[in-house]
C-alpha cells in the first residue's frame, strides 16, 4: 500500500464582512441562558468565519482555544474546592474565563454523568461562559464514549458492545450504527465531540491498554468499521468523532499512562497494519484525530513520542495523509509524553511538532504561560498559533455551534436511553457473541443441568453471568481474571439452585 502524497495548498487569507447577531433565547441560569451579542462572519464557508473570528482575539484568547481540560462540579456557577486547589479559581465558568478554554472533557470522577439532564444543564452552563466572553466562542465539550469498557456516561445513557465484539460480528451496518445512536445522545447532553472510536490495529495480544478497545488485529476490518464509526458520529448525528491514537497504539506492550510504549514495525509494516484506519477515517471527512505517546523509530529516528514528533504530526498525518482537520493530543498528564521533557517543555514541542489542541496538561497554569511566553518571546511565531486556532475555529462553526451552542433539557429525557435506542443496542448486541470452541459439543447448553466455568476481566460480568447460568440450573464457577490476571486463582463454584415449584 503506498500513501497518498499531497502538496501543501497556499491559503490565502481573506477579508470577510462580519454581520451582528444575537445570543441565544432567554432562559434559565444554566439552562438556556441569555449572552451578549456577537458576531458572527457573513463569509460563505466555515473557513472564512474563522478568518474573521480570528482577527478579533487577542493573543492569550488565541492561546486558551488551544486548550481542553476537565473542570470539577455538576453545575457551571456552584464552587467546588477542586477548582481551587487545581486553577486557583471555585466555579467551572471561572475556569473557561481564566484560560479562555478552547473546550472541556467530561469524566465520571469531574462531572456526575449518570443524570442526563443534569449533564445537559452543565453543558449549557459551560457554554453559557465561553459566550460570555468577548469575542464569544462556543466550547468543544468532549468525553470518552467508546463505548463496552470505556464510558463516561452509563445508564440511562444506551450502552453499546465495545468495538472488539463489533469486530466480532463484522457489521458496518452495527458499527455505524451504534455511533450514530451514542452520538445522537451525547448530543442530546450538549456532548459535541467524542473521543473515538479507537482506530488501533490490535495485533498485540499482550497489548494491556488496547484489547478489546480495537475493532480487530485485521487491518481492513478495521478500516472499515472505523470509517463506519466516523460516518455514524459525523454524518448521522452531527458530532465531532476523534479516532486514536495516530500513528497506532496497536502492537504495544506498555501502557502509554505509565511508561513509554515502542512500536517496532518497520514502515512497510505501519503502512500495512497501522495505517489503514487512520486513512479510512480521512477519507470519510473525519473531523479530528488523537495523537500517541509511542516512539516509532521507523517514522522517527530522533526517539520522541509521536505526540511530540514534527516528522510524524507534521510530515506524515499532514503531509502523506493529507489530513488538515484538528489534531489533539492524549492527555499530557501520561508518563508517556512526560518522562523524556518537562511539564513546560511538552506543550511548546506538541505545538511545534503541528498538533492544534493540548488535551489535560498536568499543570494548566504552567502549560497556558509556557505558550504564551514562547510566543512573546518569539521562540513559536503567532502565526503558527493562528494555523491551530483557524482549524478549531472552523470546526465549530462546520459544527453550527457559534449559532447553536446550547441544547433543550426539557427534551433530553425523550432522546437518551429511548426504547428503541434499548432496543438497537440489543440487537447489535446479540450479533456480537462469538463462539471460541466447542469441540464437545456443549453449546447450546439446552436444559439438562451441567457444569459451567464463567471467567473473563470484570468481576461483576462473571458475577451475573454466573447467576444467571445458575437460576437455570447450572453448577456456576466464578472465577474472575481481572486486568492482569494471577498465574493461580482460586474459582468459587456456586451452588446450583433447585428448580422453583
Amino acid at each position: 500500500m503506498s500513501l497518498r502524497r499531497v502538496v501543501p495548498a497556499v491559503i490565502a487569507v481573506v477579508a470577510t464582512a462580519v454581520s451582528l447577531t444575537t445570543g441565544p433565547p432567554a432562559g434559565g441560569v444554566g439552562e438556556i441562558g441569555s449572552s451578549p451579542p456577537r458576531f458572527e462572519a457573513a463569509g460563505p464557508t466555515p473557513h472564512h468565519r474563522a478568518l474573521a473570528a480570528l482577527s478579533r482575539m487577542t493573543l492569550p484568547e488565541k492561546v486558551g482555544q488551544l486548550f481542553v481540560t476537565h473542570v470539577y462540579g455538576a453545575d457551571a456557577n456552584t464552587p467546588d474546592q477542586r477548582n481551587v486547589a487545581e486553577y486557583g479559581v471555585a466555579t467551572p465558568a471561572e475556569v473557561i474565563q481564566k484560560y479562555h478554554l478552547g473546550g472541556v472533557i467530561y469524566f465520571a470522577w469531574s462531572n456526575p454523568t449518570n443524570q442526563p439532564d443534569q449533564v445537559a444543564r452543565l453543558s449549557n452552563g459551560l457554554q453559557h461562559a465561553a459566550m460570555d466572553e468577548r469575542p464569544s466562542v462556543p466550547l468543544l465539550i468532549s468525553t470518552d464514549q467508546e463505548t463496552g469498557v470505556i464510558v463516561r456516561m452509563g445508564p440511562p445513557a444506551t450502552q453499546f458492545p465495545g468495538n472488539m465484539a463489533v469486530g466480532a460480528g463484522r457489521s458496518v451496518a452495527d458499527a455505524r450504527t451504534s455511533a450514530a445512536v451514542t452520538g445522537a445522545e451525547l448530543k442530546a447532553m450538549g456532548v459535541n465531540q467524542n473521543f473515538g472510536p479507537v482506530a488501533d490495529v490490535n495485533v498485540n495480544p499482550l497489548n494491556p491498554v488496547i484489547g478489546v478497545r480495537s475493532f480487530s488485529a485485521d487491518p481492513q476490518l478495521a478500516a472499515d468499521l472505523t470509517a463506519a464509526a466516523v460516518r455514524g458520529y459525523e454524518r448521522d448525528a452531527n458530532i465531532s468523532a476523534t479516532p486514536k491514537h495516530f500513528p497506532g497504539h496497536g502492537d504495544t506492550e506498555t501502557d502509554s499512562h505509565t511508561g513509554i510504549p515502542e512500536i517496532h514495525h518497520t514502515r512497510a509494516q505501519w503502512e500495512e497494519l497501522d495505517a489503514p484506519p487512520f486513512e479510512a477515517a480521512i477519507d470519510a471527512g473525519v473531523d479530528s484525530i488523537m495523537t500517541a505517546h509511542i516512539v516509532v523509530p521507523a517514522l522517527d529516528p530522533a526517539g520522541d513520542p509521536a505526540t511530540l514528533s514534527k516528522p510524524i504530526m507534521s510530515g506524515i498525518l499532514r503531509q502523506e495523509l493529507g489530513y488538515d482537520g484538528v489534531m489533539i493530543t492524549d492527555s499530557l498528564g501520561m508518563a508517556g509524553v512526560r518522562e523524556k521533557y518537562g511539564d513546560a517543555e511538552v506543550p511548546l514541542l506538541t505545538i511545534e511538532a503541528g498538533v492544534d489542541q493540548l488535551l489535560r496538561p498536568p499543570q494548566m497554569d504552567l502549560a497556558y504561560n509556557s505558550v504564551l511566553d514562547a510566543v512573546r518571546s518569539g521562540r513559536i511565531s503567532e502565526r503558527r498559533i493562528n494555523q491551530s486556532v483557524i482549524r478549531i475555529l472552523t470546526l465549530k462553526y462546520k459544527k453550527d455551534l457559534f449559532r447553536h451552542p446550547y441544547v433543550d433539557v426539557d427534551k433530553v429525557d425523550d432522546r437518551v436511553g429511548t426504547p428503541e435506542h434499548l432496543a438497537t443496542a440489543e440487537r447489535v448486541t446479540d450479533k456480537t457473541v462469538t463462539v471460541i470452541k466447542n469441540d464437545d459439543g456443549l453449546l447450546p447448553l439446552g436444559s439438562q443441568p451441567r457444569s459451567v466455568l464463567v471467567t473473563g476481566y470484570g468481576e461483576t460480568a462473571t458475577a451475573t453471568l454466573g447467576a444467571e447460568l445458575t437460576a437455570r440450573g447450572a453448577t456456576t464457577t466464578v472465577a474472575a481474571t481481572g486486568a492482569r490476571p494471577p498465574m493461580r486463582r482460586l474459582p468459587t463454584r456456586s451452588r446450583r439452585r433447585r428448580p422453583m415449584t
